[in-house]
């Protein structure tokens, strides 16, 4: 268990980018009628976003990025670092990070890098650009987070295909003296790190001859060795089990109230998952929006993207606690005073 404070930040505002291209659940002819009712029950994914090919995290990230900055009036010379959060990353190398920094067009003096994190990355890629901004010697930055996890879902797959979509977002975060102190709570679990993953590609399981081989796990389960891979039971267990608990350690240390916190934003994993960890916190169902209807999973987008499509028009002014959990197994949460926030609603790509 990791809890920290960070002073001096302010999160000015956040944007949001989808594709175009709309995929719904009940076209999913790959499994039968009554699986799919049971499926889009289960899991609340009515429709989620694909990127057509060759659009990337880059790509949906910079749109975010530059919307967010014109909207705030912030001058690209007076962003200090960016930090990027992905799992789909342009290239092997370099870092994607630097490749948007280019685009954006901002200084050779603004730190950029990527962190490679899934569900989680939104509350942890606060955490860290959060971390170089709180001594006042770097004033402005910006986080993007997202992914093109549809790349790497199989058709043939029913334990991934219908539950994730592409987005990415950015989020502005600036140095502000006296400002509320961020707090977190940050754990991770390597013993799992096979409940959900990519097993071929890395420096461990190389490309190979077998690596496109379509192979059956199980019944409706069919995916290559680069196609992403999910223990259901395995995340759901752990889902159910460790983020609640993080939760709890958080607002009793930074001595709030459950009934403090006007919004808690769970990562979108699915509706059975997040309505069984509301029921366990005792929340009410108006504290606990859902994006996933029409976005499914988008990693660690997830949480600014509900952020943008479901409280747009109601962020000001609020105390809100994040909470990511999912690949690694990693996951953690933080509390916000949302302040002035400016929150776009999601744009198309």
């Amino acid at each position: 268990m990791a809890i920290f404070n960070i002073p001096n930040i302010r999160i000015n505002g956040i944007s949001s980018v989808v594709p175009q291209k709309k995929v719904a659940n009940r076209d999913y002819d790959y499994v039968t009628e009554t699986e799919r009712n049971f499926l889009i029950k289960t899991t609340g994914i009515e429709e989620k976003r694909h990127a057509e090919k060759g659009i990337t995290t880059t790509d949906l990230g910079e749109k975010a990025a530059k919307i967010l900055l014109e909207k705030l009036n912030w001058e690209r010379e007076d962003i200090d670092i960016l930090v990027l959060v992905t799992q789909s990353r342009d290239y092997y190398l370099p870092s994607s990070a630097i490749i948007l920094q280019d685009r954006l067009g901002l200084p050779s003096s603004c730190m950029a890098f990527d962190i490679g994190l899934g569900c989680s990355g939104y509350v942890y890629g606060l955490s860290v650009i959060s971390q170089f901004l709180q001594n006042g010697q770097l004033k402005k930055g910006l986080l993007i987070c997202g992914d093109v996890s549809t790349i790497s879902t199989n058709y043939e797959d029913k334990s991934t295909y219908p539950l994730f979509g592409d987005a990415a977002t950015a989020t502005a975060v600036s140095f502000e003296e006296g400002a509320d102190g961020i707090p977190f709570n940050l754990e991770n679990d390597g013993k799992g790190f096979d409940a959900i993953i990519i097993r071929d590609g890395g420096a461990k399981n190389q490309l190979n001859d077998e690596t496109t081989l379509v192979k059956n796990y199980g019944p409706g389960i069919n995916h290559t060795a680069k196609d992403l891979e999910l223990n259901g039971l395995d995340v759901f267990s752990f889902s159910v089990k460790e983020p609640p608990k993080n939760i709890l350690q958080l607002i009793e240390s930074s001595n709030y109230t459950k009934d403090e916190i006007d919004y808690f934003i769970f990562h979108q994993a699915n509706k059975l998952i997040i309505e069984t960890i509301r029921k366990k916190l005792k929340i009410g169902p108006e504290k606990v929006p859902f994006s996933l209807t029409k976005y499914g999973n988008t990693s660690s987008a997830s949480i600014p993207l509900t952020i943008c499509d479901q409280l747009s028009v109601d962020s000001k002014d609020k105390k809100m606690l994040f909470c990511g959990f999912g690949v690694g197994l990693s996951w953690g949460s933080c509390i916000i005073n949302t302040k002035d926030i400016v929150c776009l609603t999601p744009i198309e790509f």
